[in-house]
């Protein structure tokens, strides 16, 4: 990608050294299972859950320990460490700050009052208004301060574990977790809360599957505009998204992590899906074209 030397968002809150919450020996605790049960009926819970799933089908981790240690961490306050930034973290950080400016160009284009998120850079664990959070969860949006939440070694974790190297992979993750935030200023997120009282989980992570290859249309559609407007992909870009899409298929991670399949338990989308529906954004730039909860099939 040609990014350097173009606008740099000032909407970038950069808690590199800050840790998060303590957190506990690992175990899901018991008496969790009432602020467990909150999160799961709320808003911020639609995106955090999905994330604890995906994450602990690329890590191997039981999600159980995951959540377990976000609640555990909730009530204590962040403390600094110490932290060494390296040139590549520097590189990468202005990277971010210079994608997230394209997104903001390209949606306040698309959007009548477009109201821009915030980047918040983190190492090892970071507080939110959905809670605390660890690296191990990956990037994430949160709709209670419409922040997107991002540790830069994610990364290298795509490029080692997941095969899904280069700038414009990268650029796509930041995208997606924007394309949540045009979910969020949409009223599509408080339709997907309403939903999930009224359905069984099978049935709930149908929707959630729609809900996530939207946000790939989306982060396709900026690539769409982000192209028109500043030129900045180059020969292979387009590839390298396209190997992030299929690279965190529901599918892919799964038969990684476990060796079997299990489609009632989709949260994300396959690698095909998810792959056809940001190429389906960036051939057509058309939002009309976007409405995955009425697709069929997907």
């Amino acid at each position: 990608m040609k990014w350097k030397g173009r606008r740099k968002s000032s909407n970038v809150e950069d808690r590199r050294g800050q840790r998060g919450p303590g957190r506990g020996p690992g175990g899901f605790n018991p008496n969790l299972l009432r602020p467990l049960l909150k999160l799961l009926f709320s808003k911020v819970g639609l995106f955090l859950i999905g994330g604890f799933l995906l994450v602990s089908l690329i890590m191997g981790k039981n999600p159980l320990t995951l959540i377990g240690q976000f609640l555990n961490g909730g009530v204590q306050t962040e403390s600094k460490t110490p932290y060494k930034s390296t040139a590549k973290d520097e590189e990468l950080a202005q990277f971010s700050a210079t994608i997230l400016a394209n997104t903001e160009d390209v949606w306040h284009k698309l959007l009548k009052n477009y109201r821009e998120p915030t980047l918040v850079l983190f190492s090892g664990s970071v507080s939110s208004a959905c809670g605390s959070a660890s690296s191990a969860m990956g990037p994430f949006y949160c709709p209670g301060d419409e922040k997107l939440y991002l540790d830069l070694s994610f990364f290298d974790d795509m490029e080692r574990q997941l095969q899904a190297p280069g700038d414009f992979a990268q650029a796509y993750v930041i995208a997606h977790e924007v394309g949540h935030h045009i979910q969020n200023i949409m009223g599509i997120t408080d339709k997907m809360d309403q939903l999930r009282g009224e359905l069984s989980k099978t049935e709930y992570n149908k929707y959630s599957v729609r809900l996530e290859l939207q946000a790939d249309f989306l982060a396709g559609v900026w690539a769409h505009y982000s192209q028109e407007m500043t030129q900045m992909m180059e020969t292979g870009d387009l590839e390298e998204a396209i190997n992030a899409a299929r690279a965190i298929g529901d599918d892919r991670l799964q038969k990684q992590s476990s060796g079997r399949i299990v489609p009632d338990s989709f949260t994300h989308g396959t690698s095909a899906q998810r792959m056809r529906w940001f190429k389906k954004g960036f051939e057509t730039g058309d939002l009309s074209q976007g409405d995955t909860f009425n697709a069929n099939p997907l």
